[in-house]
């Protein structure tokens, strides 16, 4: 379960002081397909940065499995982010050099996971996404970009992550293949028992999730 107090994040630019996410508090059980969202300038970048551990909050807490993150020291931010986060990026980020099955399989390889243990997890995986295993063997660029997302949502998925992040996951793909990697996601939460969070400014994938939240000027308003 994901839990957010009081969150606050605030910088300067120049002499004016930006609050990026002002005071906001949410929750999201295990298991559930969840969106934020928000127009540019919103805040939903800065918060998604919070959430993934990726910056620190001026104020609040952020309770992912019991922990709260914003209390870690960064040995321990590191250690949370390889086991108990995934993120999934518009612009998939797979290693163009590795097959889709070696790109499932790397965050184990970080993690320690043992090798018959990693490839038994990576195809596994790769079928729970629809990927045929005729492509585990093919790189990147021999897929296309509905594969690409799979591979890479796979990936997040590899050492079982308490949390997944999906930063607009359909933002570079068809209408039609972006209801499917929709609709894979809702189905990864429940099987997986993850929470699944989608950050986006589209309406149609916010309408998707169980629990939607708006952002406006660093607040939440719905």
């Amino acid at each position: 379960m994901l839990s957010v107090k009081n969150l606050t994040k605030q910088f300067k630019s120049g002499d004016t002081k930006v609050v990026a996410v002002n005071n906001i508090s949410l929750s999201v059980p295990q298991g559930i397909f969840a969106s934020i969202i928000g127009k540019s300038g919103s805040g939903k970048s800065t918060l998604l940065s919070l959430l993934g551990a990726l910056d620190k909050p001026s104020a609040g807490e952020i309770i992912v499995d019991g922990r709260d993150i914003a209390k870690m020291s960064d040995s321990r931010l590191i250690d949370y982010r390889r086991n108990k986060i995934g993120f999934v990026f518009q612009s998939y980020n797979l290693i163009p050099n590795l097959s889709a099955l070696e790109n499932v399989m790397l965050p184990m390889e970080f993690a320690g996971v043992k090798a018959k243990a990693k490839r038994l997890r990576a195809e596994k995986l790769l079928r729970e996404v629809g990927l045929t295993k005729e492509k585990f063997a093919r790189k990147p660029t021999r897929l296309s970009g509905g594969e690409q997302q799979r591979i890479a949502i796979a990936r997040a998925l590899a050492n079982s992550p308490k949390l997944i992040l999906a930063d607009e996951p359909t933002g570079n793909l068809d209408s039609a293949t972006g209801k499917i990697i929709i609709e894979l996601l809702k189905k990864l939460a429940k099987i997986e028992k993850t929470t699944i969070i989608a950050v986006t400014h589209d309406q149609g994938i916010a309408h998707e999730a169980k629990i939607k939240f708006t952002l406006k000027d660093g607040k939440l308003v719905a």
